[in-house]
């Protein structure tokens, strides 16, 4: 397995400044987030995971169909001039080259695509490493789950979800490694690695 460039001073630097994460990266073992090269891939496998409505993911779909002949894949989509990307809202060189809020700018112009699909796209395609889903349920489970006993936090003794505002405190604890910290995380709840 190749873990992104980023991965081991994340882990040096979670494990030292937070023992819950120090924890749970042990935990882990050689576990690491495998990205997923084609983008489009990553897109659709987020939008699924946002449980979006079965029309508004084909209507997003209907698009990348209407570019393709009728039929989305990878070999496809890399020969459809930069042109016909921007008209669907999408630039691969554009996402590499901005900030993180920039690329979901970007990203949430295309109908059915969120802000939660906008940042697994930046975790699981760009690999970008300080990616924090205020929105996405299981970090704010684990979170919940984790900290419940940690005196430095408001929801001490709470076996319930964090709040996006008790997470986005957490959060500044984890820069510039929310990303990985997010991966571990997700992975306390459920040993099979997420993968979008």
């Amino acid at each position: 397995m190749h873990a992104p460039a980023h991965w081991k001073d994340a882990q040096e630097a979670l494990s030292a400044c937070c023992p819950v994460m120090r924890r749970l990266i042990d935990a882990s073992g050689q576990a690491v987030l495998q990205p997923r090269g084609d983008p489009y891939q990553t897109l659709a496998r987020s939008i699924v995971g946002q449980q979006i409505s079965v029309k508004a993911a084909a209507s997003v779909w209907a698009r990348f169909e209407a570019r393709c002949k009728g039929k989305v894949e990878p070999l496809k989509v890399s020969r459809m001039r930069i042109s016909s990307l921007r008209e669907c809202g999408l630039d691969p060189q554009h996402w590499i080259e901005h900030d993180d809020e920039a690329v979901i700018a970007n990203l949430i112009q295309v109908r059915g695509i969120g802000r939660w699909t906008a940042e697994m796209f930046l975790i699981f395609n760009l690999l970008r490493p300080d990616v924090w889903p205020l929105d996405d349920i299981g970090l704010l489970r684990a979170i919940g789950i984790h900290w419940s006993d940690d005196p430095e936090h408001a929801w001490k003794h709470r076996s319930v979800k964090a709040s996006r505002a008790e997470a986005a405190q957490l959060g500044e604890r984890l820069r510039p490694w929310r990303s990985v910290a997010t991966w571990y995380l997700w992975r306390s709840l459920d040993p099979l690695p997420v993968s979008y």
